[in-house]
């Protein structure tokens, strides 16, 4: 897999493309953590001993001339999926639209953990 995607004739990196959906859908609520990363496997481990998935956080690629990305999330327990996938996929619309200037094909949603509250 390459590291940089073209979209209309621009470079971008996925790791950049990573960041902006990362960071865009962290701040949907129910959502724990995007991936894995320290601080929300931290987070995660005081709210559950699940660990948290090794897949890609955060996958992307261009499919007739838009980005088509894929989001991998642990979610907290009391959330319906459904609107929470919604809450993402537009979130991530919104901040692709607004920080790369492209239009997005296609907003994947994969919740891979269900965060329940220690009790």
């Amino acid at each position: 897999m390459d590291s940089e995607l073209i979209i209309s004739g621009i470079g971008i990196s996925r790791s950049v493309v990573a960041t902006i959906v990362s960071m865009a859908v962290e701040h949907v609520e129910g959502v724990a953590s995007v991936g894995e990363n320290a601080i929300a496997s931290g987070l995660i481990s005081v709210f559950t001993a699940k660990p948290v998935s090794n897949e890609p956080a955060v996958e992307s690629e261009v499919i007739d001339n838009k980005l088509a990305i894929s989001v991998r999330l642990s979610v907290f327990y009391g959330y319906p999926f459904t609107s929470l996938a919604e809450d993402v996929r537009a979130a991530v619309v919104t901040a692709v639209n607004s920080q790369m200037g492209v239009d997005v094909h296609s907003v994947d949603v994969y919740i891979d953990n269900l965060v329940f509250p220690k009790e």
